[in-house]
């Protein structure tokens, strides 16, 4: 499998990719694509969630660092936790997931902002390419309390 084919699939730069959900033969082919690490932001009772994702990944070499973010009530501490994991891996070609992209979206346009990468206008319009945050109270007001107003 090739992961561009996974569910919302974007590519942020050379080392940065993200989706949502994803199938076990994609998780399996992550090392012969060059992966080096994946930030997984789906709870493991998602019904979206692999139950063997953690050891797939590893069992290839490729770091794996998992960040549960309940969807219906994102904290500042999951986005701390995220911020760490983006740094640690900005050189290693990754890949960040969530179940349909937007979980992922919301914390890496809020890092893009954090870091100079992106402006907000870019931000918005990564975020809205895949989904509407006004459609989501709880992550509307996340964005917001995170400086970044939909």
């Amino acid at each position: 499998m090739d992961i561009t084919q996974s569910y919302n699939f974007r590519a942020i730069n050379r080392l940065l990719t993200t989706s949502g959900e994803m199938t076990k033969a994609d998780l399996e082919s992550l090392k012969s694509q060059g992966y080096e690490a994946v930030i997984n932001l789906l709870p493991n009772e998602n019904q979206h969630a692999l139950p063997e994702e953690q050891e797939i990944i590893e069992s290839q070499g490729i770091e794996y660092v998992h960040i549960p973010v309940d969807w219906s009530a994102p904290t500042e501490e999951n986005y701390r936790s995220f911020v760490k994991a983006a740094a640690d891996t900005q050189n290693k070609k990754t890949h960040i997931h969530c179940a349909a992209n937007w979980r992922v979206s919301a914390f890496y346009a809020l890092y893009a902002i954090e870091s100079n990468i992106w402006t907000a206008a870019t931000a918005r319009e990564h975020i809205n390419d895949l989904w509407n945050p006004n459609d989501f109270p709880a992550w509307k007001h996340f964005l917001e309390d995170q400086g970044l107003p939909f």
